[in-house]
């Protein structure tokens, strides 16, 4: 395989798995944002969470030590979210690896 053959095979699994669901990384992950790319990206987080709590998706969460949490979204703030599943919790945002809908492969 040439290089360029390498490169578009990239190119074309990089294109079919963005197109794909992908899961939400935290905003605490990305550390050299610009100003206005960092505000960007915390309204889409925003407007993401809104969406699923208006919908009430279940959703799976990934934290940081791996464990898998299940729940919709019943609110948010700046440094947390409540997640109803089983029972009711109370996740750290800086404790969240990366969320997904359920369905959605992590």
């Amino acid at each position: 395989m040439t290089k360029e053959t390498a490169l578009i095979s990239a190119q074309a699994y990089t294109r079919y798995h963005s197109a794909r669901a992908t899961p939400l990384r935290m905003s605490s992950y990305d550390v050299d944002l610009t100003q206005e790319q960092e505000s960007s990206q915390h309204h889409a987080e925003l407007f993401y969470l809104q969406k699923q709590i208006q919908s009430q998706t279940p959703m799976i969460l990934i934290l940081e030590d791996g464990e898998k949490i299940e729940g919709c979204i019943e609110w948010y703030d700046r440094n947390s979210l409540k997640l109803r599943g089983r029972q009711k919790l109370l996740v750290y945002k800086s404790s969240i690896k990366y969320m997904y809908k359920v369905g959605d492969q992590g």
